[in-house]
């Protein structure tokens, strides 16, 4: 779990560091490159497109582990529009709240009643 927690912390730092030198050279409106890259139907936008499912993959995720509460529903769209920033953040400190329980980790508020179906 040392090594998860530690490559949580390189994704979020490498991401960071990287994220504010885009915004340095092309500015905060990243749609301007990558809504041309998707209509051109090639392979950078076939990279945005599955970006971008996934993002909301992981936004859905993260809603339901808190049962798409208000708040759950908050950070589902935090994750999907901030990604691995946010969710790095997010794993580690679930992580150190569950004690690196990977059950409660994956179940969020699911975990204690993990013997029913959802």
């Amino acid at each position: 779990m040392t090594y998860f927690r530690l490559l949580l912390v390189v994704f979020c730092m490498v991401v960071s560091v990287y994220t504010i030198a885009a915004i340095a050279n092309d500015g905060i409106n990243l749609f301007t490159n990558t809504l041309p890259a998707v209509a051109q139907v090639g392979w950078p936008g076939q990279f945005h497109v599955d970006f971008v499912t996934y993002l909301a993959l992981t936004g859905l995720w993260v809603a339901w582990r808190h049962k798409f509460t208000p708040a759950g529903i908050a950070l589902g769209v935090a994750a999907s529009v901030l990604g691995i920033i946010f969710l790095s953040l997010y794993l580690l400190r679930e992580l150190k709240r569950n004690g690196g329980d990977v059950h409660a980790l994956l179940l969020g508020e699911h975990h204690s009643t993990s013997g029913t179906r959802d």
